[in-house]
């Protein structure tokens, strides 16, 4: 309540995405404040919705705070603790106490059981509705500016002005928000993609499109970044876990390099470059008499083993026992020390991702309130924080609105 008027405290939630619209929740359910959650749209939640294929990918089955928060390229050291206070166990259990049973799949993706967004959609509209969020769509707004009198003047586009005590901004990746917070002061550093494939024009991989390996370490040499994980041959280049939690990594110096750098791909991680060759020498000892072309090495998908015998000019009639030391050195060069030069970026399904957004020094992730304007909270992608593919993202808008609630609850 508000100690002047003995009215609650008046709360607009900006944004009605997965952050805002939980933040909401959380903030309403302290029964200490009145909340508003605009949304500029004619929909709540339309990202969830079409999240996962529909599906909605709630969160990932990492449960360890220090294990989950290296999955954030931008944001690592800070929701280290932030995991702490509210992580996927918790996202679990909040949903699990509302009838919402989640399923885990094989590459720690959790998904409702029902398979369909639609089930999260109605838990968080009933839950909505239940603690008394008031839900406003289509408010554009025209300007958001912080008073003398320590509330917040939220002027509309139709000219109508509201009042508010404290603001949760859970605008996304949206400029607009951002000049109005840089307006009050706050350092806004320029958004860029952050979750993309690599386009890669290169003979070795042309027409082999949807050939997997099951584990790669790919990495951007240029900048000092590695991954290991499945990677994806597709049409226009490489794509899969491995080039996605890339692309993360490297998102702002690809940015700035125009996407034009050099790949580095050992398809055979774990083993050292004289054991691959090695290995490949003890083919040749065991089966002189075979050909080489049908006798992939090392779990190397047979194509692309034809592929690199045929770049290198080794006859498909050749036999083993025909390997000279120079088809040796290259084979294993290959395998090990791919190199391929990236051309450019493709997106990632329906998914897009930018890194970017407000400072996150100018955040306390104890509260998430602003250190630049008392009475101003953050939560999910409005700050520069981002993480791969996989539930990561959402798991982020929870954590970060949960914490914004209890920080603005705390503060009344």
């Amino acid at each position: 309540m508000n100690p002047k008027t003995g009215q609650p405290i008046k709360v607009a939630v900006i944004g009605g995405g997965a952050a805002g619209f939980f933040g909401a929740i959380q903030i309403a359910s302290g029964g200490k404040c009145s909340v508003t959650l605009l949304e500029k749209g004619k929909q709540f939640l339309s990202k969830v919705k079409i999240s996962g294929g529909g599906r909605c990918n709630v969160t990932h089955h990492c449960l360890d705070p220090e294990l989950l928060s290296k999955h954030y390229p931008r944001g690592e050291r800070e929701l280290r603790w932030a995991f702490e206070t509210f992580g996927p166990k918790d996202t679990i259990r909040w949903y699990e106490e509302r009838g919402v049973l989640l399923k885990t799949e094989s590459d720690g993706r959790m998904f409702p059981v029902t398979d369909s967004s639609e089930t999260i959609l109605q838990t968080l509209f009933q839950e909505a509705k239940r603690v008394g969020v008031r839900l406003e769509t289509e408010m554009e707004i025209h300007s958001v500016i912080p008073k003398s009198d320590s509330k917040f003047e939220i002027k509309l586009k139709s000219g109508k002005i509201l009042e508010f005590d404290k603001v949760l901004f859970a605008t996304g990746s949206g400029r607009k928000a951002w000049n109005w917070l840089e307006a009050m002061g706050h350092t806004i550093l320029d958004p860029v993609p952050s979750l993309f494939t690599f386009k890669i024009s290169d003979r070795r991989i042309d027409d082999l499109s949807g050939l997997a390996f099951e584990k790669a370490e790919c990495s951007l040499l240029e900048f000092g970044y590695s991954q290991i994980g499945p990677l994806l041959i597709t049409h226009w280049g490489f794509s899969g876990p491995a080039i996605l939690k890339l692309s993360a990594k490297g998102a702002r110096e690809l940015f700035e390099k125009g996407y034009d750098t050099t790949l580095r791909v050992n398809f055979l991680p774990g083993m050292k470059k004289e054991e691959v060759r090695k290995r490949i020498e003890k083919e040749k000892e065991l089966h002189p008499a075979k050909l080489i072309n049908n006798t992939p090495v090392l779990g190397i998908p047979r194509r692309y083993w034809e592929r690199i015998l045929e770049i290198h000019s080794i006859a498909a009639s050749k036999t083993w026992s025909g390997l000279s030391s120079k088809d040796l050195h290259l084979l294993t060069e290959e395998l090990t020390d791919g190199r391929f030069r990236i051309s450019g970026k493709g997106e990632f399904k329906d998914e897009f991702v930018t890194c970017g957004g407000v400072s996150r020094k100018e955040v306390n992730f104890k509260t998430m309130e602003s250190r630049v304007v008392s009475g101003i909270y953050f939560a999910g992608e409005v700050l520069d924080v981002d993480g791969v593919t996989g539930g990561f993202n959402f798991q982020n808008a929870w954590t970060t609105s949960y914490i914004a609630a209890q920080g603005i609850l705390s503060s009344v």
